[in-house]
């Protein structure tokens, strides 16, 4: 039986991620070893990404890099880039023009030569060709990360380089110019070809952007500027290197995020500190400064991450189970090689339905919500989605075309399979990076896992113990209490108060500040000039 109420359903669905005024925004923490950047669409939380600043191997990052074995059997080479494990460099990775870029590296080391406009082409790499053809052991080479190191696996690398701009991509030794399919007016296509062309640089390809649509001239010129000026520095580090060592860094997270999603749809950026606020601006001057304006700094009290409600989002669509809504909940499995998600109904069974229609609504509700976890947690790979049985082919056509409108704006490479006979739908997705895991359960750190947990009021003797010390002994001025939502709330509900109870015994300045992220029992003490206070007979740390 065909349900009556899909197709109503899936309109509605389809409008709804496709309205026009979705208001997107960017907000940005910062903590001493990482720097947290989440994307959301109408405050709901689609994507977060974190830089740590030890981190190493990003993609983008060029290497000069030092042939360690040539592996006939697999028809790739294991290149030395300082890395760990090896890195890995397939026969197809190498670029048609993979010869005369090893040559060009080769006196580039030797005489510090880094004008490409006049040099000659070598024959092309075949397609069906073996790698002991073109590279041998010990050979230095220039590379740049294609995927970043992956479990036990190094990072998988590329001869073929590239620098991506804000509307262009500069790849030297190329001879074309290509425009992104999703720009779909065949003039304007046109009208970009024409307009790279008169100012692409002899021996150098470019790839046109989506976002470099109705863009001038000038302004591409000046991305492809800035993007000459970054090969040029890396070649210039060529000269006289030994591998392994890297000759280019990939912008950092904050401005390769900005570089890939920030658009004229975006409509404010949040930064809660000045350092990272300047850059940003800093960026956008110089990239996009019709923008600037949208850019703000974040000085309220309470966690940047609190206020937009992120963090509790962060809470909730990590770990195991994921509840979505009306009952209907996920249960995500991740695996080596692969992720595996069941769709559950829960209790979300309406009797003026029938089992059919039911099952199609779950599955609807289910689909969008995966969609959102991908890009969540950048999952790449083989994905199986088990979802509620259809028996239907109209309805199982309507999944099908729902789970594709959902993935649309999913930046990443992705190829959707359609429901088959046992319920699944399976997903390739571009993997480049490890996909991102936020443990969201944790062990009580006062029961260590008993279940029992010191009562309120013994917190708050703790609490009374710690501000006894530090306003009679250490004599602090003020004193910021920041805690679990839930203490906040012990201390500060009711008139009067325990927090005002304090403040007539001190005689001092008192505040108590909720966060999401804490632990129950988790309490920091911070002074006067917003620096916290580590009490000499507290826990260490992590």
């Amino acid at each position: 039986m065909v349900c009556n109420d899909h197709l109503v359903f899936f309109s509605f669905i389809y409008m709804e991620n496709n309205q026009e005024e979705i208001t997107k925004e960017i907000i940005i923490t910062s903590h001493t070893n990482e720097v947290q950047v989440a994307l959301l669409e109408d405050k709901k939380l689609m994507e977060i990404h974190t830089e740590k600043s030890s981190s190493q191997f990003s993609v983008g990052d060029i290497y000069l890099g030092k042939v360690k074995k040539i592996m006939p059997g697999l028809n790739a080479a294991f290149v030395d880039v300082g890395s760990e494990r090896e890195a890995f460099l397939h026969y197809l990775d190498l670029g048609i023009h993979g010869r005369t870029m090893n040559a060009f590296v080769s006196q580039a080391i030797t005489t510090g030569k880094r004008s490409i406009s006049r040099v000659q082409y070598l024959d092309e790499i075949p397609k069906n060709g073996k790698i002991s053809d073109v590279l041998t052991s010990g050979q230095q080479i220039m590379v740049q990360v294609a995927k970043e190191p992956i479990s036990t696996k190094g990072p998988r690398i590329t001869t073929e380089i590239s620098f991506a701009g804000r509307y262009l991509v500069l790849v030297p030794f190329g001879d074309k110019i290509s425009v992104s399919q999703k720009i779909k007016s065949g003039e304007e296509r046109k009208r970009l070809r024409t307009a790279v062309q008169s100012i692409r640089p002899r021996n150098f390809g470019i790839i046109i952007r989506t976002v470099a649509e109705h863009k001038s001239v000038e302004e591409l010129s000046a991305d492809l500027d800035m993007l000459r000026y970054r090969w040029d520095t890396t070649v210039e580090n060529l000269f006289a290197s030994k591998a392994p060592v890297r000759l280019a860094q990939e912008e950092n997270r904050i401005a390769s995020l900005l570089r890939d999603f920030l658009n004229d749809s975006f409509h404010a950026i949040y930064v809660d500190t000045p350092e990272i606020f300047t850059e940003v601006k800093n960026y956008l001057h110089i990239h996009a400064p019709e923008q600037e304006a949208i850019v703000n700094l974040y000085t309220e009290k309470q966690p940047i991450f609190d206020h937009f409600n992120v963090a509790k989002q962060i809470k909730g669509s990590f770990g195991k189970v994921v509840t979505v809504k009306n009952g209907v909940y996920l249960i995500i499995e991740h695996t080596e090689a692969m992720h595996v998600i069941d769709v559950n109904s829960g209790n979300r069974v309406k009797s003026s339905q029938t089992p059919e229609q039911n099952a199609l609504n779950t599955n609807m509700i289910a689909a969008q919500e995966i969609a959102r976890q991908l890009r969540l947690r950048d999952m790449g790979g083989i994905i199986t989605i088990d979802f509620v049985d259809l028996h239907d082919q109209v309805n199982k056509n309507t999944l099908n075309k729902a789970m594709a409108e959902f993935m649309r704006n999913d930046k990443a490479k992705h190829t959707i399979l359609p429901l088959n006979k046992f319920g699944l739908i399976q997903i390739t997705r571009q993997r480049v990076r490890q996909a991102t895991i936020i443990e969201n359960t944790e062990v009580c750190p006062t029961c260590k896992g008993t279940g029992k947990i010191k009562p309120p009021i013994v917190i708050e003797d703790e609490i009374a113990n710690a501000l006894d010390f530090l306003f009679e002994k250490q004599h602090e001025p003020k004193i910021t209490i920041v805690t679990h939502p839930f203490v906040y709330a012990y201390l500060t509900k009711g008139f009067p108060s325990i927090r005002l109870k304090w403040c007539f015994h001190y005689k001092k300045r008192l505040k108590i500040v909720p966060n999401q992220s804490y632990r129950l029992t988790e309490v920091h003490y911070m002074n006067v000039h917003n620096e916290e206070i580590i009490l000499w007979n507290e826990p260490a740390r992590e």
